[in-house]
């Protein structure tokens, strides 16, 4: 067994309590985005889309993000301006680099368009899952997990929440560097007391990586909603396919009791004190089944129960990152190792845009069923 380190190296707490969210950043030092030559188009979804770019005059590969502005009165889309000033603070290998902002000037009276300028990264992790030739082995799953986990051990050190970690917002540079990007839904959060709980909006997360408190109606949580979805990755990496894939909370909540067990006092202290308990038909007598489930795929036992400790229903008692990280799983052979050995086979960027696109014109060869799904209250595989 390789020596543990200590968690002294890590960066103390040092970044502001509360959300202070500012009118648009000023533009007039923002650069034309003409100086970037647009290449091909590899992201799309409500925040706007994504475009693989060439800075005409140095030749750098970088990642535009259009920011839509169509809607939004005030000119500039509040999920920009916290990704901005979030990602502004934040300094990491393992959160994507913002390098500036850029503008497309107007025509008529029509309002200008942004862009965030990023540094490039060849791969999302979603785009590698769907892609059955991308061989995960158990040591290119730690090293996976052990980067996701250090960057949410950087983010929540400085109080902020991811609040949307799904595969797509994982990002993989060539030489196998993971980046935690999409900071749209982020906040930063503040440790809740009797007298000030915490009232954030329950309406985030994508629903198959919503943790249960958020579906049940919780406004005063924590770093535990970025957890839940770090074990949903986890498994996905060997199911191959998202482990929970509800179409609407109700549905959510089922499935996440036919793995992790019936919601109620005895298993989530307080659940029945939520908004939702009384309102949603939620699923109370099921036995917990993580290992007993996920054994088929999964045949290490220290990474089977490390996802149990990542997947409880109650959020106090979910592990947090730091003493993920101390996990056995990172500390037994096989050791996390290289993703460059992976992904050197693959000449070409993997991206969720891709598979997406595949999937209109024929049944996509990476892409599998849903690891097993609620049908007239029956649990399928």
């Amino acid at each position: 067994m390789a020596p543990r380190q200590s968690a002294s190296h890590k960066r103390e707490n040092t970044s502001p309590e509360k959300e202070d969210i500012k009118p648009e950043p000023k533009c007039a030092s923002c650069e034309d985005v003409c100086k970037y030559e647009k290449l091909a188009k590899i992201g799309h979804g409500t925040f706007g889309e994504v475009f693989k770019a060439r800075h005409r005059r140095t030749k750098k590969i970088v990642a535009l993000k259009k920011i839509l502005t169509e809607n939004e009165k005030q000119g500039f889309p509040i999920t920009a301006l916290r990704e901005i000033r979030i990602l502004r603070l934040l300094n990491h290998e393992n959160i994507v680099h913002l390098i500036e902002i850029c503008i497309a000037t107007a025509l008529s009276r029509s309002l200008p368009s942004f862009y965030l300028v990023f540094e490039f990264c060849d791969h999302d992790l979603a785009g590698l899952i769907s892609n059955i030739n991308v061989s995960f082995t158990l040591g290119t799953i730690k090293m996976v997990m052990k980067q996701l986990l250090n960057g949410l051990f950087f983010i929540h050190a400085h109080r902020i929440l991811h609040r949307d970690l799904k595969t797509a917002n994982i990002l993989i540079t060539k030489s196998g560097i993971l980046k935690l990007a999409d900071f749209g839904l982020a906040r930063f959060f503040r440790d809740a007391t009797e007298d000030q709980p915490n009232t954030y909006t329950n309406k985030v997360v994508t629903l198959w990586y919503r943790p249960p408190e958020l579906l049940l109606g919780d406004r005063n949580y924590g770093p535990p909603v970025d957890l839940w979805g770090a074990g949903c990755i986890m498994a996905e990496m060997w199911t191959r396919s998202p482990i929970m894939q509800g179409k609407a909370e109700q549905e959510q909540l089922i499935l996440i009791s036919l793995l992790c067990g019936g919601i109620r006092p005895e298993s989530y202290p307080g659940c029945e004190k939520l908004e939702l308990y009384n309102k949603l038909i939620v699923p109370k007598y099921q036995k917990r089944k993580v290992k007993q489930r996920l054994k088929t795929y999964i045949q290490d036992d220290d990474a089977l129960d490390l996802l149990d400790k990542l997947l409880v229903l109650d959020p106090k008692s979910r592990i947090d990152s730091d003493s993920a990280l101390d996990h056995d799983f990172f500390w037994k052979g096989p050791f996390p190792c290289s993703l460059e050995g992976m992904l050197s086979p693959f000449r070409h960027s993997m991206f969720e845009y891709f598979s997406s696109k595949a999937k209109h014109n024929a049944r996509y060869p990476g892409v599998r069923q849903p690891f097993f799904k609620q049908n007239g209250g029956q649990h399928r595989r």
